[in-house]
């Protein structure tokens, strides 16, 4: 699973952190320490951690995660991370791609 979307609500310095769904890495979420919780009134299982996003976004980095994007959603403070999947680079085979340049 190449992308992971983290958030967090109203305080980003103290947590918790949202890291994942029902369908999220088992692995990545152990590695995380991550509970699996289902809300009050919820229809789906999210993993959350008690710690800052800080802290998250630093284990993923470690893994080889890096942010592609942030945004804040009305109080809720979003990240999307990718991580380069080497299983599928044969799909594509390499090719020189033309660059245009100002003459």
């Amino acid at each position: 699973m190449p992308y992971v979307l983290i958030s967090t609500q109203i305080r980003m310095e103290v947590g918790p952190t949202m890291v994942g769904d029902e369908h999220s890495d088992p692995h990545l979420m152990l590695y995380l320490g991550a509970t699996k919780r289902n809300m009050l009134g919820n229809h789906f299982w999210e993993y959350y951690v008690h710690d800052a996003p800080r802290i998250v976004l630093d284990k993923l980095e470690k893994r080889g995660y890096r942010v592609i994007s942030m945004t804040g959603v009305g109080q809720t403070l979003v990240w999307c991370l990718h991580k380069e999947s080497t299983e599928n680079a044969n799909i594509l085979p390499n090719q020189d791609i033309a660059v245009n340049r100002p003459a």
